[in-house]
């Protein structure tokens, strides 16, 4: 995780703004033939040297050096604490530069004060902007991380999804081979075998290659037609030129899943599902003959649409009508796995 950036002000700025405003307060003095240079110089310190503190003063008051809770309004209690501060500083600076110098004759000390009460609140608010600015900016990388992170946690629980029935069910057909002593048991196990491996290898992945996918949905199909016999049939037409293409493991599964679940599935009455691609989608397609009895709550086709939306901001299209029901997942061709 990237460590939060501190608030801090460069010394350029500080240093330059001060020396600016130093610059800035000597102008007058340059335009009065009574000014002398030491005038000048003297006048220019004083500025600098108040300037300088109050950059520092204020920067150390901000609530990153402070146990106390940030105030949101920018005018309270320690603009009126910087401004007595900084009248206080700014004689004590007037007085110093007279005894050390000799002066007898300097600018009003009320020219000093109103001066250093504009340079206070110039560089209170616009530290305190910056500040603020800064704050905003922090919460909102927060507020990403943390989007982020439940995002994460959101399609590792949808990840453990797949598949939470197909395991029992896939025993108590095997178990009814055994009884009968079915020839292909030791078939049914060994496709049961490299289903599970499948899913093992590809849980750590977000994403996987139509090819690999099929190679998957394969065994599945193997493991469904050994339960519904005729009454389950799937027609593969995807075009073997987009088996590059990427989608989320175990995609097609669910969606076959989702069809079964639905829909009547027996010998009289055989569900009968095409698979073929259609421009940059994948598209699965049944005829709807729908159970009695079962509500759809559309938890299934809702996994995988959050799944996409997750990995690549794309959306499944749904496409139905009285008697076909179309699910069209779109072929991702630009996404690493990280």
């Amino acid at each position: 995780m990237e460590k939060t950036k501190r608030f801090q002000v460069s010394k350029k700025v500080i240093w330059g703004s001060s020396i600016a405003l130093a610059i800035l307060a000597s102008i007058p003095k340059l335009f009065d033939a009574d000014s002398k240079f030491g005038d000048i110089v003297i006048n220019s310190s004083i500025t600098l040297l108040f300037s300088i503190f109050i950059w520092y003063y204020n920067i150390y008051s901000l609530p990153k050096f402070s146990s106390k809770r940030t105030n949101t309004n920018l005018f309270n209690w320690k603009l009126l604490f910087s401004v007595v501060m900084g009248i206080v500083v700014m004689v004590l600076l007037v007085i110093g530069h007279q005894e050390l110098f000799e002066i007898s004759k300097m600018d009003a000390p009320i020219m000093f004060e109103l001066r250093g009460v504009l340079i206070n609140l110039i560089v209170y608010m616009f530290l305190h902007l910056l500040f603020q600015n800064y704050q905003t900016q922090q919460m909102g990388l927060e507020l990403e991380h943390t989007h982020a992170l439940n995002l994460g946690a959101q399609y590792e629980l949808l990840k453990q999804q797949v598949n939470p029935h197909f395991l029992f069910n896939s025993l108590n057909t095997l178990k009814s081979m055994v009884d009968i002593q079915d020839p292909h048991s030791s078939d049914f196990i060994l496709k049961l075998s490299d289903f599970y491996r499948f899913t093992l290898d590809s849980r750590k992945l977000d994403l996987i290659s139509l090819r690999e996918e099929i190679q998957i949905l394969d065994s599945y199909v193997y493991l469904l037609k050994a339960r519904f016999e005729d009454g389950f049939v799937l027609i593969n037409n995807a075009d073997q030129r987009q088996y590059d293409a990427v989608i989320p493991p175990f995609t097609l599964q669910l969606l076959i899943e989702n069809c079964i679940k639905h829909n009547v599935v027996s010998l009289d009455k055989p569900l009968e599902i095409k698979l073929y691609t259609e421009n940059d989608f994948l598209v699965i397609e049944n005829p709807i003959q729908l159970k009695r009895g079962v509500l759809s709550t559309g938890v299934g086709l809702d996994n995988i649409n959050q799944r996409f939306m997750h990995l690549v901001h794309k959306e499944i299209e749904i496409e139905k009508n009285e008697t076909i029901f179309k699910v069209k997942i779109p072929l991702i061709y630009d996404y690493h796995n990280n």
